[in-house]
């Protein structure tokens, strides 16, 4: 009863609907990026300044990234943690506070980049300063690289190129209903459209055509890393719910996981929305982050 409330209430906090057109979204949000309050939203964090310390940096590609540490217990890993939001929302306070869960359980440095939001920029003007830092954190202790959404497409973006170019590599990747295939090349996701009450096909092919910057990049591994080469990554624990418009795609990055040999463990939920792990009040989201935790503490 919780989710289905969830399912309801949602959309209707983010007026989520379906887009009239490409041009006319695109001008949507590019009027509300003006005015847009880019600081780390931690206002739903309970005593948040007084439990955690934030360090700010500037990354080489100009845009901030955010290390939250709870204050008096040294971390003994680093979480990366990549924010979705359809590639053109900036970090929620929801994603804050599941980062500041993540740093209080298991004694993480969460590392939150704000990366530059479509569809001003695309894949290209973040993708190397990503990565750059990726390689910097695993070169300095465990690292967890994760993501939700189109954050959990770029985790598992940002973890093929550290393998491609060697060095350290990630320890362990969580994937949180994370959008792996742009392209959309499984034909069932247009028959989910009815029953996912928060994701839009009409948006979803906007908004990862403003990614890839341009029809050619679509099938990248950057931009669409679920069709990429899987072999050699790290374990992995993904979640996904099979109200979500992005489920077929999990599908698919399941089956093709098997056929590369990559350790990646699905937990797929029925009925339950996207990105169900992170919201509040879902019993279970419980038993997601149990999950979690135990598998990041191995």
């Amino acid at each position: 009863m919780r989710h289905q409330l969830m399912a309801r209430v949602v959309p209707r906090l983010r007026r989520s609907r379906e887009l009239d057109d490409e041009p006319t979204e695109r001008a949507r949000v590019q009027r509300w990026h003006e005015g847009l309050d880019r600081s780390l939203p931690t206002g739903s964090t309970f005593r948040f300044v007084p439990r955690f310390s934030v360090v700010t940096e500037q990354l080489p590609g100009g845009f901030p990234s955010y290390s939250i540490v709870r204050r008096g217990t040294p971390p003994t890993r680093i979480v990366l943690y990549l924010h979705g939001g359809g590639f053109m929302a900036p970090i929620s306070a929801w994603q804050v506070r599941y980062a500041t869960r993540l740093a209080d359980r298991i004694a993480a440095r969460v590392v939150m980049p704000d990366y530059p939001l479509a569809p001003e920029h695309s894949w290209r003007d973040s993708h190397e300063a990503l990565v750059a830092l990726a390689a910097r954190l695993a070169a300095e202790g465990e690292l967890v690289v994760a993501g939700d959404s189109s954050g959990g497409g770029l985790a598992l973006a940002l973890a093929e190129s550290l393998r491609d170019r060697g060095g350290p590599q990630p320890r362990r990747l969580l994937l949180i209903s994370p959008w792996v295939d742009l392209t959309t090349s499984t034909p069932e996701t247009a028959s989910l459209d009815e029953t996912d009450p928060w994701l839009f096909i009409g948006k979803v092919h906007a908004y990862a055509g403003w990614w890839a910057g341009s029809p050619d990049d679509l099938a990248r591994p950057e931009v669409s890393p679920g069709l990429g080469d899987l072999a050699g990554l790290p374990p992995a624990l993904m979640f996904c719910g099979t109200r979500d418009l992005l489920v077929p795609g999990c599908r698919l990055l399941v089956r093709r996981a098997r056929a590369a040999g990559w350790d990646l463990t699905y937990v797929e939920e029925p009925d339950l929305i996207h990105v169900y792990p992170i919201l509040p009040g879902i019993p279970e989201a419980g038993r997601a982050w149990r999950r979690t935790v135990d598998f990041l503490q191995r």
